[in-house]
C-alpha cells in the first residue's frame, strides 16, 4: 500500500452580507465539474492562518483578516496533477461586506479550471444537481454561528 502525500489545506467560507457563500466552479479535464470553497494548500513555513489570509487574496482579491477556523476535516483526493493525497483541510469563516472579488491573481491553472465562480444561499445549494466540497459543507454552514459583518 503507497502512502500518499500529506496536504495540509487552509479553506475559506466567504460570506456576503446577505448570508451567501462563495464557491467556485472547477472543471478539470480529468472528472466532472464540481463546486468548493476557495481556498488551498499550506506553504512551507507558514500556518494555517496565514496559508488562508494568502489563498484569501489570491483567489479572490480580498485582502481582510479571516476569522476563526470553524472546522476541521480529513479527506483523501486526487490533485489535478494526479497525486494522491490525504489532506488536513482546515475552514476559516471569511465576512465581506460586499460579493466583489477578483480573480487577477489565478494561477495558469486555476485560470483554465476556475472559469466561474457564484455565491450560493443554503437553499440554492441543497437545490442544484452538481457535486460540491466539502460533502458537508452545508451542515457546516448550518452550524456557524453568526458570522459578523465587516
Amino acid at each position: 500500500m503507497a502512502l500518499r502525500a500529506k496536504r495540509p489545506a487552509a479553506r475559506l467560507l466567504v460570506a456576503d452580507p446577505a448570508g451567501r457563500l462563495l464557491l467556485f466552479r472547477f472543471t478539470p479535464d480529468d472528472r466532472p465539474p464540481f463546486w468548493a470553497t476557495p481556498g488551498g494548500g499550506v506553504e512551507r513555513g507558514e500556518t494555517f492562518e496565514e496559508a488562508a489570509r494568502r489563498e484569501l487574496l489570491e483567489e479572490t482579491g480580498l485582502d481582510v483578516e479571516p476569522g476563526p477556523c470553524v472546522a476541521i476535516r480529513q479527506v483523501t483526493f486526487k490533485m489535478f496533477d494526479g497525486v494522491e493525497v490525504d489532506a488536513e483541510e482546515r475552514f476559516f469563516v471569511v465576512a465581506v461586506d460586499a460579493p466583489d472579488i477578483d480573480t487577477g491573481n489565478h494561477t495558469d491553472l486555476e485560470k483554465r479550471i476556475m472559469q466561474s465562480h457564484r455565491w450560493w444561499t443554503p437553499q440554492e445549494l441543497a437545490e442544484q444537481a452538481e457535486t460540491y466540497f466539502p460533502v458537508d459543507l452545508l451542515d457546516i454552514w448550518r452550524d456557524l454561528p453568526a458570522v459578523p459583518q465587516p
